[in-house]
């Protein structure tokens, strides 16, 4: 009797070790936050999965969604293009980490009947038609910056973010640094209050607004633009030359935060200087509790520092700026710092 005993315990320890492997090997990380981060984070999410069999499920939502959800504890990490502001940390219920994850560059597209590319604008001349200055394509000041297009006589739709956003935040923190009116009138936010328009939900839902609406003009990020054929204007940097948005664009920008990263990682690199940087781009953020205990933790942790290593080499085939092997070192040097 005694080893018919051993023999049901052994059983039962088997089975419970196979069980237990299968929980390991199902593990799921939840995250939320940035629709400007979510083409990459599709690619580098099913591939983490097809190489580790480790789930990441991951809500495009916004930047404001996804840092509530992380100051709930409803998600593993959040994602924004806002680093995490003071209040913001204070409600985090311990010290948190802002971990750079991807750069890029935030598009001003727009549907102009007769004008699929080319279009160029200026910082006075993007204010002023989220401002509600300009309200028509051929309005002489767009005119004079692109003679021999043929503008017409259109009204203009301005779209906008309706709910909290990190693409809303990199966008209005250069226009609060190029237009006086708007920093004294609306100022610099992932939500702020829009003088006109209409608003669509993440990325996606300002980049259909674009598409659909005749005349209208919005802000996006890049792989967006690229993977819908919306075109997006040449804009006037701060040394006077018209740049497109692109890879170098947003290196450029960033280069001289590269030379000096704060250790918070808290920076932004809009209306930066240098000939070919291109003046609205800026970093995204990962961010996660430092001591955070549990399986998931560690999971985590290896999941940030694949993305350092394997993914950080993957993001220029969905238009963001890969980060130098410095910003690497610093990143992984911090990621080495979360408790588990």
């Amino acid at each position: 009797m005694m080893k018919s005993f051993k023999k049901i315990l052994t059983g039962a320890l088997v089975v419970a070790a196979v069980a237990g492997a299968g929980v390991a090997q199902a593990l799921t990380l939840n995250g939320a936050g940035s629709t400007f981060d979510n083409p990459i984070f599709q690619k580098w999410f099913y591939e983490y999965n097809k190489q580790f069999g480790i789930q990441v499920n991951y809500q495009s939502i916004g930047s404001g969604g996804g840092i509530q959800q992380f100051i709930s504890k409803t998600v593993d990490f959040g994602a924004t293009d806002a680093f995490l502001t003071d209040d913001e940390t204070g409600k985090v219920g311990g010290p948190a980490l802002n971990i750079p994850v991807v750069m890029g560059a935030v598009c001003v597209s727009y549907n102009v009947p007769g004008v699929d590319s080319g279009l160029k604008l200026d910082s006075d001349i993007i204010a002023n038609i989220y401002l509600g200055a300009i309200t028509k394509w051929n309005d002489p000041a767009i005119a004079e910056l692109n003679p021999g297009v043929n503008l017409p006589d259109l009204s203009i739709t301005v779209a906008h973010r309706s709910d909290g956003s990190g693409t809303t935040n990199i966008f209005t923190n250069y226009l609060t640094k190029v237009s006086v009116q708007w920093a004294s009138s609306v100022g610099w936010g992932k939500a702020v209050k829009w003088p006109l328009g209409v608003g669509g939900k993440g990325n996606e839902g300002v980049a259909g607004l674009i598409k659909q609406i005749p005349g209208c003009i919005g802000y996006i990020e890049l792989a967006y633009a690229k993977q819908n054929s919306i075109p997006y204007a040449s804009l006037k940097n701060r040394a006077g030359n018209f740049v497109d948005p692109s890879i170098d664009g947003t290196t450029a920008a960033a280069a001289g935060a590269l030379k000096h990263m704060p250790p918070d990682f808290k920076v932004m690199i809009t209306n930066a200087p240098g000939a070919q940087a291109y003046p609205i781009c800026g970093f995204s953020w990962v961010v996660v509790r430092t001591n955070q205990p549990g399986e998931n933790s560690k999971a985590l942790v290896d999941l940030l520092k694949w993305m350092m290593a394997t993914g950080n080499g993957e993001v220029a085939s969905l238009y963001y700026a890969p980060f130098p092997d410095s910003l690497v070192s610093k990143i992984n040097a911090a990621i080495s710092t979360i408790k588990y």
